[in-house]
């Protein structure tokens, strides 16, 4: 089952599952280079960025899902955006609801 009062922390090469209540650790996960560390949690995807490479972790226990080495980029810290199947339907609805009705005012 899983967990929905998790939050997420990354520091120090490490992506760490804690309990948001009792504050406790419940998993970490080494990640290579021992740098900061971008967490994003989106659609219940966890996403984590470390030293140029980007991973995708399993929230409840912080298994490693896959790795993008992110190839040809370098080392530098990496921003995370996401959006969720919904909110990329909602947007596509209002680019053509807009499209619509400015094809109805110009007739």
């Amino acid at each position: 089952m899983a967990r929905t009062n998790l939050i997420f922390v990354g520091i120090k090469g490490r992506a760490l599952g804690i309990d948001r209540d009792t504050g406790e650790t419940l998993w970490t996960t080494e990640l290579k280079g021992s740098d900061f560390v971008n967490v994003s949690l989106d659609g219940g995807d966890l996403f984590a960025a470390s030293k140029g490479r980007l991973y995708r972790l399993d929230p409840t226990t912080g298994e490693i899902k896959w790795c993008n080495e992110l190839p040809g980029l370098g080392y530098g810290l990496v921003a995370i955006a996401g959006a969720s199947p919904g909110a990329v339907v909602v947007a596509e609805k209002q680019r053509r609801d807009a499209a619509a009705a400015a094809a109805a005012a110009s007739t």
